[in-house]
């Protein structure tokens, strides 16, 4: 989920050529997505023995011992992560996650948490990673609050992963004329709170001519808001590429969305860890580029239909 109110508006390439793929998954995979109970299994993930782990070692004691890494994650973000319907966390960073897990010889434990006390919970130690399409900005590098532009903590590092742009969606058969982010004044958007979109319509609501003002209806979690468009509560809807093609393809078999225009802030998105904790970043970031030479990496993004995001090396705090 991405959010940043400064970075350039740059119109990604379309990637629906994704969406048939994405929607195979999500016919094998939809379920009740809302789902918001903790999850304190480690479900969405596998664990290999230290012995076989070839990058156990690069991993500070503490947790090499206690062999978990507990992840911060909104898990109702289809198809990146959310619950099956068996309550198991399935999707992207789950698949990736466990990927990683036997390279470094330890369980990826995701719980859930609103997306916009993610980092809040790194920073109190609940978690010691965040992992949940959580896009690498400066601000969230630097700890400064993206609506404010005042330092709000000490910032975060990413190791990303990941390269996604966010879309607009409609109801299927009624998209008003949206193409373009300027088509939405007048008319009314639902969003997640603190990711991008509502960034972007915060801004786009500043320029809309007078009487005709851009609503902005912001949720805890995408699930609500999309609830919400569906019901008739909006005009639109918006959120990252992967999970607007996926509520596409999948909500109501088909029959309740459509993408609208091009995707726009095309960005990475970084597992989120303390700056204090360059060890574990760095095990992390080893990880990942295991998992990228040995074709795990591939055949994740393959199952998920979302090829046009992947990466080809893990990156340190690539995001702008």
């Amino acid at each position: 989920m991405t959010a940043s109110s400064t970075r350039r508006t740059t119109a990604a390439r379309s990637r629906l050529a994704a969406v048939g793929a994405i929607a195979v998954a999500g016919a094998l995979l939809l379920t009740g997505c809302g789902d918001q109970t903790e999850n304190n299994g480690s479900d969405g993930t596998d664990t290999a023995s230290k012995s076989s782990a070839p990058l156990a070692d690069k991993l500070p004691q503490e947790i090499r011992d206690k062999g978990v890494i507990k992840v911060g994650s909104d898990i109702a973000y289809a198809p990146v992560e959310f619950k099956d319907d068996s309550g198991k966390t399935v999707g992207i960073d789950p698949d990736l996650a466990a990927a990683m897990g036997k390279q470094l010889g330890v369980t990826f434990q995701f719980e859930n948490g609103t997306f916009d006390t993610l980092i809040t919970g790194l920073r109190s130690k609940r978690y010691d990673i965040a992992m949940s399409a959580m896009t690498d900005t400066k601000d969230r590098q630097e700890g400064v609050d993206s609506d404010t532009g005042k330092k709000v903590g000490e910032g975060v590092d990413f190791v990303d992963y990941f390269t996604a742009g966010v879309s607009i969606y409609t109801k299927k058969g009624d998209d008003q004329g949206i193409k373009t982010w300027s088509d939405l004044c007048g008319k009314k958007i639902v969003v997640q709170r603190g990711t991008v979109s509502e960034d972007l319509a915060k801004a786009e609501a500043k320029n809309c001519p007078k009487g005709e003002k851009l609503s902005i209806e912001a949720f805890d979690n995408d699930q609500q808001a999309q609830t919400r468009l569906r019901a008739g509560g909006a005009d639109a809807g918006s959120s990252d590429f992967p999970v607007a093609a996926y509520a596409v393809q999948t909500s109501g078999g088909g029959n309740d969305f459509e993408l609208v225009g091009e995707q726009v802030e095309a960005a990475p998105y970084g597992i989120a860890v303390a700056k204090s904790n360059a060890e574990l970043r760095d095990a992390l970031q080893a990880a990942l580029d295991a998992i990228i030479a040995n074709g795990e990496y591939d055949k994740i993004i393959e199952k998920w239909g979302v090829e046009d995001g992947a990466v080809d090396k893990a990156t340190i705090n690539g995001g702008k």
